[in-house]
């Protein structure tokens, strides 16, 4: 099926990460330990969380969701990229392809609105800490929480049926490895100068808008931290964000190198740098918590004696 001239396709091709068989057994075991590593990680967050009541706090609640977001993120794409490793033929069909891309654009826009409620956690932590618990209370946080599921949702549904409007009359083939947005409007040959302008406006806004409570809590935390007056109340104010602000960095910095960009510039180094966002990240985000935090530190140490314990 290289080319075809059916308004709706069947299928997709993804094309993948490389093309050569000898390289298709080394990429599926390095996936299936990715997607190990990331699943039991990110589980073994939440369970620390949940086991340890001194980690019952807003900051640790969000990052449990997140570790939930991120098994359901990587659960989307990586057991079909492992099923075509060992596949002659890597297709997708065409309503699993708008589904595959439909549940990644909404997890992904979910991290970055929980990573804006963690960042206004620790803005009112740092900034406000008398009131801490009166302003984070349960009410607040779920709402938070809400927001960060329901924006993200209707988000990915608008993209969707606006792909779904498309003609697909050229090549089938996916230049990806998995069902992208950008990639899959490529290969539309009818007009999709309103999904662009979609992308560009609403699309901007969606990302923005967590991108922007995240700068400003963070200026204001700097703009309170200067005013400590002890080097040891800066540097142990700054520590309790060096987590976040790490899968900050990683999440935005690859998400504006391949999407902030126009659609003709999409290359295959975009390819590999969505790899950092859909797969690394959430693979490594229970690392960066667990290893730079005191108190993720002695609860999973607590669960671990727990368990040998039984």
């Amino acid at each position: 099926m290289g080319r075809t001239n059916i308004t709706w396709p069947t299928e997709f091709i993804l094309l993948g990460l490389s093309s050569r068989p000898e390289d298709q057994k080394p990429l599926f075991v390095m996936f299936l330990l990715i997607y190990l590593i990331t699943v039991i990680g990110n589980l073994l967050v939440i369970l620390t969380i949940h086991s340890d009541t001194r980690l019952q706090t807003p900051m640790y609640f969000f990052l449990s969701v997140l570790s939930f977001v991120d098994i359901c993120s990587v659960t989307v794409i990586i057991p079909k990229v492992l099923a075509n490793f060992l596949a002659k033929t890597k297709t997708i069909s065409y309503g699993e392809c708008l589904t595959q891309m439909y549940f990644y654009i909404a997890f992904g826009n979910t991290d970055s609105y929980l990573l804006a409620a963690m960042a206004i956690d620790r803005y009112v932590a740092i900034c406000n800490p008398l009131h801490y618990i009166t302003i984070m209370n349960h009410r607040r946080c779920v709402l938070l929480l809400v927001l960060s599921f329901c924006i993200p949702q209707l988000h990915s549904l608008l993209h969707i049926l606006l792909t779904n409007q498309l003609i697909f009359c050229a090549s089938n083939v996916i230049h990806h490895f998995f069902c992208d947005d950008q990639p899959v409007l490529k290969l539309s040959c009818s007009s999709h100068f309103v999904k662009e302008i979609t992308v560009m406006t609403e699309g901007l806004a969606i990302i923005m808008t967590p991108f922007s409570c995240i700068i400003m809590s963070y200026l204001r935390i700097f703009i309170t931290v200067l005013k400590i007056p002890s080097a040891a109340g800066k540097c142990k104010a700054f520590s309790t964000c060096g987590s976040h602000l790490t899968v900050v960095t990683l999440f935005y910095g690859s998400i504006s190198y391949v999407y902030f960009k126009p659609l003709s510039n999409y290359t295959v180094k975009d390819r590999i740098a969505t790899i950092v966002y859909t797969i690394l990240t959430p693979m490594l985000n229970p690392f960066i918590y667990s290893l730079r935090n005191k108190d993720m530190k002695q609860g999973l140490m607590k669960l671990m004696h727990r368990v040998k314990g039984q």
